[in-house]
Order: C-alpha cells, then structure tokens, then sequence
C-alpha cells in the first residue's frame, strides 16, 4: 500500500518517476506527488488529489525538470485524502520525504517540534519525518547522519526516502517493516517499494533489510544496518517479464488476470511434479528434513489468502492426515497461543511484505515453532527472505486488487504441500498420483470454465439492483463462498456474507426474501444431499438461487432456480475450479455497477500497515 519512487541520474528523471507511479497505482489511488530538485537547487513539488493521471496532466502544464527526485502515490492511513496530505512532504523548502507505513509516536513527535517552531500543514504522521530530519540535519554533517538520527526516535513501521535540495547529488531511504528496494542501473540509481516500479530502467536490484539505512548517489551505494555498520547486500536480476502497463485485448486487469489462471497454474507446477510425485525439494532444501518430522500444521494469513488457507485445513486433514490450524494473522500476533509439538508455521502472502503476516512470522520465530514456510509470489520479499522454506507461486505480477490468480496458485501451492508432507503421514502413493494428476489437467479444465464467461455475464444482470447477497458452501466449498463473498463487496460494494449452508437455520434465513440472491457453489461429493436440503430452506422462503453445480449433481433449475454447470473434475481440484465463476460474476456485477473494478475504492493491493 502507498508506491514510492525515487532517482538520482544524470538525465531529467520525471518522467521515470511517472511511469514508476503508475506501475504502482495499484497499491494506492487517493492522491500522487513528485518532488525535483532542479539544476538551480531549488525544489519544486506537484501535488495532486486523485490518480495518476491528476499528476500527470499537472506535469504538462507545469513541468518539473532535474535530476534528483522522488514521487508517491498514496492510500490514506493518518488524514483524508486531499491534496495538503499528499507526498512528498516538505520542511523548510529543503528537506522532502515520502514514506510508507505508520508512525505510532507521531503525536508526542508533532508536540515536540512545534515547541521548536514548526508548522504543521497537513494531518499526516509522515510531515513528522520531514521536519524531524530538518531539526536534526541542523546538527549533523550530512543527510545519511540526519535520517540514521531521526529513525531512532521513531516507532512503528516505514519505508522512506529523503532528499535534500542543498546536496541533490544523493537520496537516503530507510526501512522498518515496509519494503524498499534499491534499483542499479548504469550511472544512475533508484529507490522503489516495489521492483515493478523499475523495471522500465534496470533489473538489478538491492533489497534492504529490516533496520537498513541506505544512501545512493549516480555510481555509488552505501548500506548500514540498524547499528550503523557498513554492510554489503547481495544484488540480484529480476526475471520478471509482466508488462503492468499493459492490458492487452482486456478492459481490466482484473479480467486479463482471471485469463491468464490456466497459464500461471502451468508455471506454479513446472518442474515440481513427476509423472506421480510432487518434488519435495521444490520447498527448499532442507525440506525432507523438516516435512518427515511435521506432526502440525500451522497457517496464518489476511484476507484471500486466509480463504486458502482455510482450504488448505480441510486438505490436510482429510488428505495427509495432519492437524491444521489457521488464523489471522492480525489476530494470532496479539493473543497468547499454545505451540504444539513439532509444529510447521505456514505463512501465505502474495507481496510477501504483509504486515501482519510477517509480524506473525517474527513472533512465531521468538515462540519456537519447528520451522517456517512461506507461500508467497514475490522472490526476495521479507517474508520470504525470513523463513526457513519457501515456495514461490509464479503467478506473476498482479495489479487488479481484487486477487485472483494470486489465490488459485495459492491453493495450488497448497494441495502440493499436502502431497509432500502427506507421504510422511501414512498417505498412499496412490493418492498423491491422483493429485499429481488432477493438478496436471487442472489448467485445461480452468479453460473451460472461463468458456461460461458470456452466460455468467447474463447472470449477473440480476444483481444490478441489489444491495445484499449470501454465499454458500459445504465442506472445503465453504471457503470458496467465503472468497466468492469477499470479491463481490470489494468491486461491487454489494454486501455480501458467507456462510457453512448447513448454518442457514441458525440465524442466517431470517434474512431470505425475494430481494436476497443466494449464491451457492456445488461439487458432486458426500456432502451434496446435504447441500440440497439447504437449498429448498432457501425456496421454501422465496429465495432466489444462484448454483454453481458440478454437471454430474444433475440439478435442475425452476422457479426461484438458476444453475450454471460447471464440468466434472476431481473432488481434490473442485475448490480451484468453482473458485473462477465467482470472480467472473463480481467482475460482470462490478462492471454493471460501474465501479472501479481494478481500484476499489478505499482499498489498496499490498497492505504493509497494520
């Protein structure tokens, strides 16, 4: 959440800061800025409410020039969104900052420097920064000194980058707890929050660690750690090959994404099956030492990757034979919890810079799990980077924020985990080659449900009026109308809740009349006549049903009845296929609404505060 970019090169820089800023859009909408410091050493910021494209049109009538600068784009955490609040933040006319994250003692920092004579013009925790490096850069010999000083005194989480007009020669960033990356190209360096800001400039790349502070010039890179020793970080070449700027033959990337599910299924699985065995190493190197002595699982993360999570229980337990717990991670980190034996702490993120999630990770590590593990899309990204194992989803780059790919490979990553550690737990060959094989057919039958698109999109008319749905599911299905529930309120603002069908009696039906559709997600398994019953409480009750059936269940539509037929894949797989028609029914909804589909409003994709 927030994007921040900055350069240091010999050539006028806007424009890369520009097109840095939108590539990162994505994680954050309500307002985008730059800061330059001209050939005069002046410096002159743009600031504008809204997208981008605010920005981008104000950068033709009033250009900025120079080759020193540093940009955001913004999701609000401490003031509205408005144009005072936006990035960079200035102190002085000499100082600028763009920061991401959350500042927790910024209210005694505020009170503190207003004794000193500051003004505070915005209601931003970040205007803290700037006027603390000011204060302190009045006692110090250079910037770098200033920022190590002022990060001492904050709390909380930040990525930061500070400029000086008076030495526009270098930019200093820092990072606690939000990500920030140094980009190396050649006579010219960067900072970004994300790599996809970059790639249009370079793909060698610097992660910083927790605690670095780092100062770059044109041709020089300077790194210390939290105690302000001098450290080397390894430097690695992105192999990313997505284009964020490029929708292709698609009106959203949410669309082009839920496309492109066959192919990065395809990628998630080369080279980590064999005709009937998942590759063990695939996890990490010390994988078969870890996996033969699991004897629990636990997995924490937010959002839709808790929905896969939660997948992955009913997988564990009723595949592999494993006990499976799975919370929260915004819940795990703040209760005292038990650590079982012998345990694996699964952590999933598709950033891997989640910060609840990699705060979950931290503890667990002080708690003394066995081991961790982390799913994730994002090589070098802290979560990664600070667990034992780790497990790259390949979905590559995602910018809609409403997940999608991002949690099918997820789930796909997941059944593969169940395979590897189920062997261990008494689980027969025979079944891992079903896996093996399902997940390997898995892409082709993901293309023929995206065959339906045209017929869900008629389905969907029905919503244009509504204001209220539920979900339901059985089983590992629960979940998947949970995820289903969750993509139709974030790009349709339609409320919409999940529930275990076999729930419904128990408070849920008092809300069922003509006005509620109740979409419902049907497999042909054991607990299909269970599923039925549930249905007719919600006919009896002139309910309207919405079915997303397994062709082999044979139900029938009728009054009150809409099936959609899905075709027939193994039990194993079914959650990941039932999953697509509810994101092409929140798309062609949100469409029908005319909302945002790719930027929801008061949502951002990568939520690195608390």
């Amino acid at each position: 959440m927030c994007g921040i970019v900055g350069a240091v090169a010999q050539r006028d820089v806007a424009e890369i800061l520009l097109e840095g800023l939108r590539r990162l859009e994505y994680r954050g909408y309500d307002s985008a800025g730059m800061a330059i410091v001209n050939q005069a050493t002046e410096l002159n910021r743009l600031r504008r409410l809204g997208k981008v494209a605010e920005l981008a049109d104000a950068l033709k009538l009033e250009p900025l020039a120079g080759g020193t600068g540093i940009a955001h784009t913004r999701w609000a955490t401490h003031g509205e969104p408005s144009e005072r609040n936006a990035h960079p933040h200035v102190s002085n006319g000499d100082i600028a900052v763009v920061h991401n994250g959350i500042i927790e003692n910024h209210e005694f920092l505020r009170e503190k420097l207003k004794k000193q004579g500051y003004e505070f013009i915005s209601e931003t925790d970040t205007e803290v920064i700037v006027h603390l490096i000011h204060s302190v850069r009045q006692h110090t010999s250079s910037l770098l000194e200033a920022v190590q000083q002022t990060v001492k005194q904050l709390e909380g989480a930040y990525g930061m980058v500070a400029m000086d007009r008076r030495d526009p020669s270098r930019l200093i960033g820092a990072r606690s707890g939000s990500p920030l990356v140094i980009g190396v190209g050649i006579g010219e360096r960067f900072f970004a929050s994300d790599q996809l800001a970059l790639l249009p400039v370079t793909r060698r790349f610097i992660y910083l660690e927790e605690g670095d502070v780092a100062e770059i010039t044109r041709d020089k890179i300077d790194i210390y750690d939290q105690s302000g020793k001098p450290v080397q970080r390894e430097e690695s070449e992105s192999t990313v090959t997505h284009d964020a700027s490029d929708k292709g033959k698609f009106r959203h990337y949410m669309l082009k994404e839920i496309y492109e599910q066959p192919d990065s299924i395809i990628n998630t699985l080369e080279g980590r099956l064999t005709d009937k065995q998942v590759i063990e190493a695939s996890f990490g190197h010390e994988a078969h030492d870890i996996f033969s002595n699991v004897e629990s699982i636990q997995i924490i993360a937010c959002g839709t990757s808790y929905h896969a999570g939660l997948v992955a229980r009913y997988w564990f337990e009723s595949i592999a034979g494993v006990q499976c717990n799975v919370e929260i991670a915004s819940e795990f980190r703040y209760r005292k919890s038990v650590v079982p034996k012998n345990c694996l702490f699964v952590t999933i993120s598709q950033s891997g810079e989640t910060a609840d999630t990699l705060a979950a990770l931290r503890l667990a590590k002080e708690q003394g799990y066995m081991a961790s593990l982390a799913i994730c899309n994002v090589p070098g990204s802290s979560l990664v980077r600070e667990s034992d194992l780790a497990f790259m989803t390949r979905a590559g780059a995602e910018i809609g924020v409403a997940s999608t790919k991002a949690f099918t490979t997820q789930l796909v990553s997941f059944l593969m985990l169940v395979a590897a550690i189920g062997r261990y737990q008494g689980m027969s060959a025979e079944m891992e080659a079903e896996i093996v094989k399902a997940l390997k057919e898995l892409p082709n039958h993901l293309n023929h449900v995206l065959q339906l698109a045209d017929d869900i999109e008629q389905l969907a008319e029905d919503f244009s009026e509504k204001h209220h749905s539920l979900f339901l599911g059985r089983g590992n299905q629960y979940p998947i109308a949970m995820e289903g529930a969750l993509k139709l309120k974030e790009i349709s603002y339609i409320h919409a809740e999940a529930y275990a069908a076999g729930e419904l009696k128990h408070g849920p039906l008092a809300l069922i009349d003509t006005d509620m559709p109740v979409v419902v997600v049907a497999p042909n398994n054991d607990l299909l006549e269970k599923l039925k019953s549930n249905m007719e409480e919600v006919r009896a009750r002139g309910g309207q049903l919405y079915v997303f059936a397994d062709q082999a269940t044979q139900l029938k539509g009728g009054e009150g009845v809409k099936v959609m037929y899905i075709e027939h894949v193994h039990e194993v797989v079914a959650p990941i296929i039932f999953t697509v028609p509810l994101q092409l029914l929140s798309y062609y909804v949100a469409i029908i609404k005319g909302t945002d589909v790719d930027q929801p409003r008061n949502l951002a994709k990568s939520v690195t505060v608390e």
